[in-house]
């Protein structure tokens, strides 16, 4: 049986990771943590890392950016594997992850989809096939309430089609202050805000009278959470300390 900590247990996605891990027969919640301690779970909840006590085989953390600190902190210390879920980091931030990850296994990715994963893979070839003769565009959506623009995954998408052209792109957020013609060299990344989308990225591939489209759509959170419980059983195994992504997992 792998024991799990969460952190996030409040939040909405802490509630539905915590339902996924209820319908497993393979593995159980031994604690939370999160700045509020009520409703009261059928575990222990800490606002405080250095308090918990419990045992555990690992951690998924879908909370603030703001908990970093004490979530890499109680995981190197306490020689726990992560599955950090959380999106809005930092440059800095995520140097922090890294460092981490040289100490413990972590499972760090910016969206924990298998088709984005899939997306990214299409992405990649497409890029490759097409060479320069396609303008490259990045728009995705998201709920009224995300705070972070472009998404995570967004930026994921744009450095792996970018890799793939030997990084010849660079990335353009908004055209409104800048009066001139679109370069070829640019990957354009737009956000929407509205409404409760849980989740839209689109690629497009521009060329001269022909346009290729590729598309993911989330239609619940449940996607997530399912690939979050399914990366922390992965990761709970005898895993030696460094990032893990989608790809090691599928």
């Amino acid at each position: 049986m792998k024991r799990v900590i969460i952190c996030g247990c409040q939040g909405k996605m802490g509630g539905v990771i915590e339902s996924g891990i209820a319908e497993r027969e393979d593995m159980t919640v031994v604690a939370g943590f999160d700045i509020r301690t009520e409703p009261e779970k059928p575990y222990p909840v800490y606002t405080n890392f250095a308090d918990c006590k419990e045992e555990a085989d690992v951690i998924i953390d879908f909370s603030n950016p703001a908990s970093l600190d004490q979530l890499l902190d109680f995981s190197v210390s306490r020689q726990i594997p992560v599955v950090i879920a959380t999106t809005g980091y930092d440059e800095e931030q995520k140097t922090k992850i890294h460092a981490a990850a040289e100490k413990v296994p972590v499972f760090f990715t910016f969206n924990l989809s298998m088709g984005i994963t899939l997306l990214t893979e299409l992405a990649k070839k497409a890029v490759a096939f097409l060479g320069d003769q396609f303008d490259v565009e990045i728009v995705e959506k998201h709920h009224n309430r995300k705070v972070d623009a472009p998404s995570g995954t967004a930026l994921m998408l744009a450095d792996a089609i970018n890799e793939a052209a030997d990084n010849a792109y660079h990335y353009t957020y908004d055209r409104h202050s800048v009066r001139r013609k679109r370069e070829k060299s640019e990957i354009g990344i737009s956000s929407v805000r509205g409404g409760t989308i849980v989740g839209e990225h689109e690629i497009i591939f521009a060329g001269r009278d022909e346009l290729i489209e590729l598309k993911h759509t989330a239609l619940s959170r449940e996607i997530f959470a399912v690939g979050a419980i399914n990366a922390a059983a992965y990761l709970a195994g005898e895993k030696a300390p460094r990032i893990y992504t989608m790809s090691d997992l599928i």
